[in-house]
């Protein structure tokens, strides 16, 4: 039986560039869970998957108790959040063990995402629907469909881009002659929205350090693998469920009740922000795409030309 090391997992399972939630507060966790789970058992990214959906669904009963049981229901809340972030580490634990193992398969992603969108959607529905069933808050009800409607906008969006950008890498491809009419061009991703989303790499290690705040901000998020679109639907899916019931614990300090409204608008907004500068980044790169296409096919037209003259003559 082959023996993983941690080291390996980083190194055949760690994606280039992660949200920062996954790198800081996932990938540590996981990773060893990861060896330990590769070296020890024969379970399977598929049983992972129901793992972190069995949590999920635990979370979500979390969210619901408080209108069942006396008092804040503080302490269900925080279980809830802890629980879904647990979910969360099992879900990036399926796909590395199908990575380091390579027994991952087609229906398995599919079953992984539609898994993700149904326990994000049940977990944020019991937590904003119970407290507005508990405070009377009829905020809860507003913020709800928003919170619902933003998380489709972004999944719809990011698809959507990276199939725009592939679509763009292809056509470029062809016309220069990098490939076949139909043949997929080389380097473009397994149209993960959330890798496709923002094109920048890493600096090569010889490269001059750069110059002004944000390059500076941007090279160093990429040396630690971290994406410069900090808010994407990972941090919008954490902070919902994870970050806004564990502020009822500000209630044992302060006279408020809990941050839940404040973090779900924050959110909003944030997400919001992030997927606007997405497109603005879109726009910038389908101008530059239009300039080099009508480049490339001004170049074919010229240089045809002296062939199509040359067989005329003959």
């Amino acid at each position: 039986m082959p023996r993983f090391t941690f080291a390996q997992v980083k190194e055949e399972t760690y994606k280039a560039k992660d949200a920062w939630w996954t790198v800081f507060l996932v990938d540590p966790l996981a990773g060893r869970l990861v060896v330990w789970t590769a070296n020890r058992t024969g379970i399977t990214p598929n049983q992972l998957t129901l793992g972190a959906g069995v949590l999920g669904l635990l979370s979500a009963l979390c969210f619901v108790a408080p209108a069942f049981v006396e008092g804040t229901g503080w302490g269900w809340l925080v279980l809830g959040g802890l629980l879904f972030h647990l979910s969360f580490v099992l879900d990036c634990m399926d796909g590395k063990i199908a990575r380091l193992k390579g027994n991952g398969s087609v229906f398995g992603s599919w079953v992984d995402f539609v898994f993700d969108r149904i326990r994000f959607f049940g977990c944020v529905m019991a937590l904003l629907v119970t407290q507005w069933a508990v405070t009377g808050n009829a905020a809860y009800l507003i913020v709800a469909p928003v919170v619902v409607f933003f998380d489709l906008l972004r999944y719809l969006n990011g698809s959507q881009v990276a199939k725009t950008r592939r679509a763009m890498h292809q056509t470029i491809a062809e016309l220069s002659g990098e490939t076949r009419p139909g043949q997929p061009a080389a380097g473009l991703g397994d149209g993960d929205p959330e890798d496709d989303e923002m094109a920048d790499a890493p600096a090569r290690p010889d490269a001059p350090a750069p110059t002004g705040f944000y390059p500076r901000v941007r090279d160093f998020l990429l040396r630690n693998r971290v994406r410069p679109h900090l808010f994407s639907g990972i941090e919008f899916e954490m902070f919902l469920c994870v970050v806004a019931p564990m502020t009822v614990v500000v209630a044992l300090f302060t006279p408020l009740n809990s941050l839940i409204i404040p973090t779900a608008v924050f959110s909003v907004l944030a997400l919001a922000l992030f997927e606007v500068v997405l497109v603005l980044r879109l726009w910038k790169d389908t101008r530059r795409f239009e300039a080099r296409r009508r480049q490339l096919l001004a170049s074919g037209a010229v240089a045809a030309a002296p062939a199509e003259t040359a067989s005329g003559g003959s």
